[in-house]
């Protein structure tokens, strides 16, 4: 199920982010080990997510992906191993909510 698209206008949103550039077949198994690393790095400077965690994808997909796993954070992170610091700039976009099964 999927929530009906609206405009929003977003404000600078502070990210612990993994890039990953991976092949179409390795996405479903490096999202669940990239996520628990993110998180695992964000609780180790004791911070705490401020929202859902998300992918911020550089290009559209190839035969390999080009993204960010990330998770909204209050502030920029010091650098931690592959999780970096990131941001996702203020702007207008579209926005829904999938719901279900990856």
């Amino acid at each position: 199920m999927i929530d009906i698209p609206q405009i929003v206008r977003t404000n600078v949103q502070h990210l612990a982010a993994l890039r990953l550039h991976v092949p179409w077949d390795e996405m479903a198994t490096v999202m669940r080990p990239g996520l628990a690393e993110v998180r695992d790095a964000v609780a180790a400077q004791n911070l705490r997510a401020t929202g859902p965690w998300l992918t911020h994808h550089f290009r559209r997909p190839t035969d390999t992906f080009d993204f960010e796993i990330c998770v909204p954070v209050p502030h920029a992170i010091t650098l931690a191993g592959r999780v970096a610091a990131s941001q996702l700039p203020a702007t207008s976009a579209a926005r829904t909510v999938y719901y279900g099964a990856y």
